[in-house]
């Protein structure tokens, strides 16, 4: 619960609750209230972006793509003369400041002619047809051209590729091609000439070095020829290179070589034969190897084994001793024999071969015994030979090395392979690529929704007046116990009051239903409605709060206490001359000045004839006697106060009620009037049960005529006599009807 006193208003919230968090609802209240300024900053922005892009000159961009591979291609087996290290983004951080450098722009200046084109100048400066060109120096005109190709250049990598995209910006598409493939085209020769340059300096050490060699190599060959000569060393060539110089093996030493591989084939040779002939001898049967695979044994076991077959298949009929069978059985005794003697010549053959095996052997083994001999001898006097074929081996190599370096920096120094290669040729752009008219309008509205909404926040902080209901719960810290819409024009209050489907009249029966939960008894006994100010709506809620309670079954009792401006007699139209300030001088008692009127329950005590000094009245003591006997007859007194600012009058009489209404106009009521107001009521110890919002222009703004208080759950707007369903306008609107095409 909230209280005022005379210090300062005190809460049960504690101090700084809440400071420092984001009110969004204040934040779109405050763009909503502030649509204009919103909408204005947007039209602004617009207007702006529009302009722009139909003054900007329309330019065109053309893109070739290249690949900057980090190894280049190996034409020749060779490797960098200058060490490069291509594996790091150094190298390609390197070729992108290559790409931008003023080096490669004079380059494609030169090759394209554009130091002699004053066109190109011309339109890439946007200088106005007719326009005094001034004299440049070659040196002036090739700064100027070279700093446009750096201007309008733009280098983009392609992320996660080797691939760079080289692109080129001017009012001339076909120009703008040209130049972009021209930046391509004179990359990779630059980078090809870096290269050329870089091996020239190899090669002339390479030239000088090889002529030193030469020298040496002819001279350590000479003294080897001399040496072998001398000492009847004959090397013959390399085995599979006979056409070479290189020395290979002696003769005496490929003779010894080769007869002992022959006497090693000699003795593998013999060995086999000896196991054959071992096995032949040791064995009587016929199941050699040998015996078994000879092809006349085959065939003659062969004819034995049909013979047998008929002897048997015979030997059923007939007797052993029968003609044909004895026949038989010789033919089979004759194979047996032919048999015998072929085991007996494979034997003789296997041990011939032997024999011969062994002979050859031993001769084999003779010769080798001759020729190590000569091979030793050999040795001895090859010692300075092979240190001279060493040397001669040394300086071949190094020759045929700086031979073959030579060559290959050679041909790399003309080679067109390079590392660098184009992807894909700029063609001529077809549409330009500034100004970009969807874009720019579309930043210029972003940047006009942010203009709007600084010009909102701006107003909303230089406007100190109360608008909204949440204007009052914000800054004034007390209850609203209503907010009265404002009438439309040339509309009476005591007919909108009449009209019980009306906006007004449904806003002062919430305002009855909160004064009669504002205390714990139910209505205050005694109620004066005030206002900062006169004009604010304070006689119309006045008689609006006594007029519905009325109709309760309440009596009630409305007291024009405003003796300064009385305006309650003309609302009412009430007769007679006697009033409050007839009471308070003591010209006249309660029962004569209290008149009757044409509402329920309702009665009323004018102002009475003008006092020279309302202020002693009121704080005089027949006042308080006034509301004593007048609580005896009616069950609630309504004082219709006056204004507060400037005043005494609203103090002294709010010290005697049991609580006081602040009436605050919208719109026109400032917060340090509302706060200034209560002060001074507070000091004088009068009792603020709440506010009430008058004047309220609900259709433009976000919270509906019902702001929560139960009269805008389907009532119709009321217009004149006329109905009309009422909708909700602004964002809200916007936000209402899109939820209802959501819950369709």
């Amino acid at each position: 619960m909230t209280s005022l006193s005379p210090m300062g208003w005190e809460s049960e919230t504690p101090p700084g609750a809440g400071v420092g968090l984001i009110d969004l609802a204040g934040i779109w209240r405050a763009l909503n209230k502030r649509l204009g300024e919103l909408a204005l900053g947007v039209a602004i922005a617009l207007a702006i972006g529009a302009t722009v892009t139909l003054l900007t000159r329309p330019t065109f961009t053309a893109t070739t793509t290249v690949q900057i591979d980090r190894e280049q291609e190996k034409v020749v087996n060779t490797q960098e003369q200058t060490p490069v290290d291509n594996l790091s983004e150094e190298f390609f951080q390197t070729q992108y400041g290559l790409l931008k450098s003023r080096a490669l722009a004079a380059r494609v200046a030169e090759s394209l002619n554009l130091l002699r084109d004053d066109g190109f100048i011309n339109a890439m400066s946007a200088k106005p047809r007719g326009a005094s060109a001034k004299p440049m120096t070659v040196d002036e005109r090739r700064n100027e051209v070279v700093e446009l190709l750096q201007a309008q250049e733009g280098v983009t990598p392609e992320r996660g590729s080797r691939l760079v995209a080289i692109t080129f910006t001017s009012p001339d598409p076909i120009l703008s091609a040209r130049i972009a493939n021209a930046f391509a085209e004179n990359f990779i020769a630059s980078a090809l000439d870096r290269r050329f340059e870089s091996s020239s300096y190899a090669r002339d050490f390479l030239e000088k070095r090889l002529a030193q060699v030469k020298a040496k190599l002819e001279e350590s060959e000479r003294d080897l020829v001399a040496y072998a000569a001398s000492q009847q060393i004959i090397q013959l060539p390399s085995v599979g290179q006979p056409s070479t110089s290189e020395a290979g093996p002696s003769l005496a030493a490929a003779n010894l070589e080769s007869f002992n591989t022959a006497l090693a084939a000699a003795k593998t040779d013999r060995i086999r034969a000896e196991q054959k002939w071992r096995q032949a001898e040791a064995s009587t049967s016929v199941g050699l190897v040998e015996i078994l695979q000879s092809p006349t044994f085959q065939a003659l076991s062969q004819e034995r084994a049909k013979q047998v077959a008929e002897y048997q298949n015979k030997l059923r009929i007939f007797k052993p001793d029968y003609p044909d069978m004895t026949q038989l059985k010789a033919g089979i005794d004759e194979t047996d024999r032919q048999l015998s003697l072929e085991a007996a010549n494979i034997r003789q053959s296997l041990k011939t071969q032997y024999q011969a095996a062994l002979a050859n052997e031993k001769a084999l083994g003779g010769q080798v015994s001759g020729l190590k001999s000569d091979v030793l001898d050999l040795r001895g006097r090859s010692i300075r030979y092979t240190i001279l074929q060493r040397e001669v081996d040394t300086n071949r190599t190094l020759y045929d090395g700086l031979l073959q370096r030579y060559k290959e920096v050679g041909v790399a120094g003309g080679v067109s392979s390079n590392n660098i290669s184009i992807i894909d040729r700029a063609e001529p752009p077809l549409a330009p690529s500034h100004p970009k008219p969807f874009l720019n309008m579309l930043l210029a509205g972003l940047a006009g929704i942010l203009l709007g909404v600084a010009m909102a926040f701006v107003r909303e902080a230089f406007d100190q007046a109360i608008r909204t209901p949440s204007d009052i719960e914000t800054n004034v810290d007390l209850p609203l116990l209503g907010a009265i819409p404002m009438l439309k024009k040339n509309v009476d209050p005591k007919d909108a009051l009449s009209d019980a489907r009306s906006q007004m009249a449904e806003a002062y029966h919430s305002l009855r239903s909160a004064l009669q939960f504002s205390t714990a008894d139910g209505f205050p006994k005694t109620l004066m409605v005030t206002s900062p100010w006169p004009g604010v709506g304070k006689t119309t809620t006045a008689f609006a709060i006594a007029q519905y309670v009325g109709r309760l079954g309440f009596r009630v009792l409305l007291v024009d206490g405003d003796l300064r401006n009385p305006s309650l007699r003309e609302l009412i139209g009430a007769r007679g001359v006697l009033g409050l300030s007839s009471l308070l001088t003591g010209a006249a008692i309660l029962k004569e000045i209290v008149q009757p009127t044409d509402y329920p329950n309702l009665f009323v005590i004018t102002s009475g004839p003008p006092a020279p000094n309302p202020a002693e009245l009121l704080a005089g003591s027949r006042l308080k006697l006034l509301i004593a006997e007048a609580s005896a007859v009616f069950d609630m007194i309504v004082f219709d106060g006056p204004p507060v600012m400037g005043l005494a009058d609203a103090p002294i009489l709010g010290s005697v009620v049991a609580g006081c209404l602040m009436a605050v106009e919208s719109g026109r009521t400032t917060r340090a009037q509302v706060r200034q107001s209560l002060r001074r009521m507070a000091q004088a110890g009068a009792r603020i049960i709440g506010t009430v919002l008058t004047k309220y222009k609900t259709k433009s703004s976000a919270y509906g005529y019902g702001y929560g208080y139960g009269y805008g759950y389907g009532h119709e707007d009321w217009d004149g006599g006329e109905t009309k369903g009422a909708q909700p306008r602004g964002i809200s609107g916007v936000v209402a009807r899109a939820r209802r095409l959501i819950s369709r």
